[in-house]
């Protein structure tokens, strides 16, 4: 598949403006050119970024609600965070916080940030420090290929606190996560089946309080 096919397919799905569209393309562009020397994405899916990284992430816009300040966990290379931030970037008050520590992911973040005016704020740090330091809540939490649930839940721990629910884009093994985390965690919790990934779930969290002895 040539990367303007994958484009088309995964335009046919994508619920965006045209600007949100040339957005994108911005986007993807610098990530052609940054993994050269960068390595920001499996070299195997660079050829499908549209389906396999772009439309996947852009499935969790119709599960923001409301939300007006998401926190997005190992952003990586933007999946799903900065594809939030650039199909938002409309809405008032909307803001994205990309939490990054790798220093060359952060770089290219902050670039793909200012190139298309998304409204997204990288945080170059390790999850831990971020959320430690964090002091001004959060509606949504979001993760993509990043952890086992129970890992993501104690990462989130003091935001959910708070309030915040979390969308975690997951594999096939979601539903043994799930029962894992059930040891630890009171969870309540809806499984989505993925729009891209015949095997995958999202994982959207309502409320998640940590057992006492947890």
């Amino acid at each position: 598949m040539t990367l303007d096919t994958d484009r088309q397919a995964a335009l046919r799905s994508l619920p965006v403006s045209r600007e949100t569209v040339g957005d994108f393309d911005l986007y993807v562009d610098a990530l052609q050119r940054w993994q050269r020397v960068k390595n920001l994405v499996a070299p195997s899916t660079l050829s499908q970024v549209w389906t396999r990284h772009i439309a996947d992430s852009a499935q969790l816009l119709p599960l923001l609600g409301n939300a007006r300040t998401v926190i997005d966990l190992g952003s990586g290379a933007g999946f799903p965070g900065m594809v939030l931030a650039i199909a938002k970037k409309s809405i008032p008050g909307f803001r994205v916080h990309l939490v990054e520590s790798n220093g060359r992911k952060a770089s290219f973040l902050r670039e793909v940030a200012r190139i298309t005016n998304a409204p997204a704020t990288v945080h170059a740090l390790r999850i831990e420090d971020f959320v430690s330091g964090w002091s001004d809540g959060a509606d949504m939490i979001t993760a993509r290929a990043l952890a086992s649930l129970q890992e993501l839940l104690d990462y989130s721990e003091e935001l959910l606190k708070t309030g915040a629910q979390a969308l975690f884009l997951k594999g096939q093994d979601v539903g043994q996560e799930l029962t894992q985390a059930t040891k630890y965690w009171n969870i309540q919790a809806e499984l989505i089946p993925s729009l891209t990934d015949s095997t995958g779930q999202i994982v959207s969290i309502k409320t998640a309080i940590k057992r006492l002895g947890g």
